[in-house]
């Protein structure tokens, strides 16, 4: 049998191992491939941190800096300890995390330019300073009890966590975005009290429905407000699947003005939508550009143009430090409709747009998944639990450790005269603790504690305070025990400090969840005639009028004439390509002039497929199809209508 194994391109030598170069480069691509996944750019599901932002705010957190200190020292702690990477990515990421137009709620608190919604680019580190925010006391504040583990940095000097301790979801409250290789997550942020909510009634219910959840956390509530418009049942699916997408509406008013005049003023944009952005839209409709291989603009370009610039006078963009964001729409007169004026604006700029979503994280089991809301919350409140049994279990080895230190100072108070003679006997400390453990049957942690009591402890008063304490630490020790033995008792806590933290740290809902129809303009044709020419090859044209001089048409060298239809502006064409798809086109939208036209699958997704015959007529107008197969079929006209640029499989055409 012949062996058909890819041979070895780098056979060993030397006694050194050798592989093909395609094995070695599927190998090393996949290393780089888990590690972008992992290590980079996709948040855990515990603390919603990706890698290098939890080493930004442990590293923060170290340093125990009360105020305001340099970036640039938080960039130079973070790659000398734990992020061996390129200061300008960190810097980055520290930056983010200040943004307040990023973050619904900012984990550090900037001071100096740290960047605009407009995508200025914040000042170089050595200028700017930050501290950590509020929020984030609530990722770090237990970290030193017990609650996650160490693993040694990459040079093994230093510990750091696997991850944050975070007291909330903060994946869901922040959000989160990467492309990693293969995978891609695009998390929208939420409000602090609805997640909290939410959180809380899953750990409580943890097979609860999502239709519960989503009662507690209607949807997404982003740093810049908005307004989300999508149907309640579109954000279901989105919430369900984990993926989808958020139709979403920036919010104006109009601003009376004197002698009969007004002015729109946007105050609200959809996520990540920026007044720059919006007034580049708008010049480029006022002001457009050939598309790629034209010399002219389109006549929808030009029709657009017109249709803009006789219902805007001027947009500017008025926002300051007392206005955080003012877009002025001037309209060209008073009398015109506001709505009618705002509508055109809605479509055809980014006043009005979607927001995707994608809930990819790594789950506890750190493989990367596309997760529904309910496993998400469900996911993290086991987490929560977990580390609270790790915090619990940390505060009763401190308290057993405290209590034991206490009753051998009880004992020592009252044995204090025999105590001081036996220390006083001895030659050192060493035989001090010994000979103590030895006579009171005292652990070795006692004896050392008594011996390096000072005489001024043991006073009568601090006799009482020691019975006191004594008495604190067996009750906390019951209650902590009772924690630990009681997996219901123990989630009644998780719940408790969720609401005492929505209670403290929750705001109110910024982005308003109110479903309405996107916008649409009807657009309003001239009905005139025209005649559409299509050619051999597939380009198509339209002149005005009936009648015209078929011969006197040109086209391009070796094409000719195919099809001729007459018909109206306002009429719309059937198109049926040689595979059996068919396709809609809108007369008033075809190339005009005395040009070539435009090919066919520049106006459809029609690609390389032959375009066999265009007509119009009554929706209700019969058509018969046949194929070469010599198998056909009646139908109307308006079956063959479609909406998008896509068109549908129609019929059935036999191979060759």
């Amino acid at each position: 049998m012949e062996d058909t194994r890819t041979p070895d391109l780098f056979p060993p030598e030397n006694g050194d191992d050798a592989a093909p170069i395609e094995r070695h480069a599927s190998q090393a691509y996949l290393g780089y491939a888990v590690s972008t996944v992992k290590a980079r750019a996709l948040p855990e599901i515990a603390d919603g941190l990706k890698p290098v932002q939890r080493r930004i705010l442990y590293a923060m957190g170290e340093t125990n800096a009360a105020g305001f200190v340099k970036s640039a020292r938080y960039v130079g702690e973070v790659l000398g300890k734990y992020h061996p990477h390129g200061d300008s990515s960190t810097y980055e990421a520290l930056v983010h995390l200040a943004q307040p137009f990023s973050m619904r709620y900012p984990l550090i608190d900037g001071q100096g330019n740290f960047g605009s919604r407009d995508g200025d680019s914040a000042a170089a580190y050595r200028y700017t300073e930050a501290r950590l925010s509020r929020y984030a006391e609530l990722m770090i504040a237990e970290i030193g009890e017990g609650t996650v583990d160490f693993v040694r940095n990459y040079d093994g000097k230093f510990d750091e966590p696997v991850l944050l301790p975070a007291r909330l979801p903060f994946g869901l409250l922040n959000g989160s975005f990467g492309i990693p290789v293969g995978f891609s997550t695009r998390i929208p942020s939420h409000n602090l009290k609805e997640v909290a909510a939410a959180a809380a009634y899953v750990i409580q219910h943890p097979r609860g429905k999502l239709e519960e959840v989503l009662a507690r956390l209607p949807g997404p509530d982003f740093p810049g407000g908005g307004q989300i418009i999508s149907p309640a049942e579109e954000i279901r699916q989105a919430y369900e699947s984990g993926r989808g997408s958020i139709a979403m509406r920036a919010r104006w008013h109009i601003e009376p003005l004197a002698r009969g005049q007004w002015r729109i003023v946007v105050t609200e944009l959809p996520h990540g939508v920026s007044c720059r952005q919006v007034l580049e839209e708008i010049e480029a409709l006022v002001n457009p550009k050939p598309g790629a291989g034209r010399k002219e603009t389109t006549q929808e370009q030009k029709r657009l143009r017109q249709f803009i610039l006789e219902l805007v006078e001027t947009v500017r963009d008025e926002s300051d430090r007392k206005s955080r964001l003012r877009l002025v729409i001037e309209p060209r007169s008073s009398r015109q409709n506001a709505d009618e004026t705002l509508q055109a604006l809605l479509v055809h700029t980014s006043l009005e747009t979607r927001v995707p979503v994608n809930l990819t994280w790594l789950g506890l089991d750190g493989l990367p998944e596309t997760k529904d809301l309910v496993t998400i919350l469900r996911e993290w409140g086991e987490w929560r639990v977990a580390t609270l049994r790790r915090r619990t279990q940390h505060r009763l080895d401190r308290c057993e450790e405290r209590l034991h230190i206490v009753l051998g100072r009880l004992m020592a108070f009252a044995k204090i005269d025999e105590i001081i003679k036996l220390i006083r006997a001895c030659d050192d400390q060493g035989e001090a603790r010994q000979k103590l453990s030895e006579k009171y049957k005292l652990s070795e942690r006692q004896a050392e504690d008594i011996v390096n009591l000072r005489l001024g402890q043991l006073t009568r008063l601090d006799g009482v305070k020691l019975n006191e304490e004594k008495k604190t630490l067996e009750a906390e020790r019951k209650d902590l025990k009772a924690i630990l033995g009681d997996d219901k008792a123990l989630r009644t806590l998780v719940v408790k400090e969720l609401e005492a933290d929505a209670k403290q740290y929750g705001d109110a809902r910024r982005t308003l969840i109110r479903s309405e129809e996107r916008a649409a303009i009807e657009r309003t044709v001239v009905e005139e005639p025209i005649t559409v020419i299509l050619s051999l090859k597939g380009w198509v044209r339209a002149r005005s009028g009936h009648g015209i001089e078929l011969d006197a048409v040109g086209f391009k060298d070796g094409d000719a004439r195919y099809l001729e239809l007459e018909c109206k502006t306002t009429d719309a064409i059937s198109v049926l390509s040689a595979s059996g798809k068919c396709f809609t086109l809108d007369a008033a939208a075809l190339p005009s002039g005395r040009g070539d036209g435009a090919p066919v699958n520049t106006l459809v997704n029609s690609g390389s497929d032959e375009i066999v015959w265009i007509g119009i007529g009554s929706p209700e107008t019969q058509l018969l199809l046949a194929n070469t197969g010599g198998n056909g079929f009646l139908c109307r006209l308006g079956d063959l209508a479609t909406k998008t640029r896509q068109g549908k499989d129609f019929m059935a055409v036999p191979e060759g």
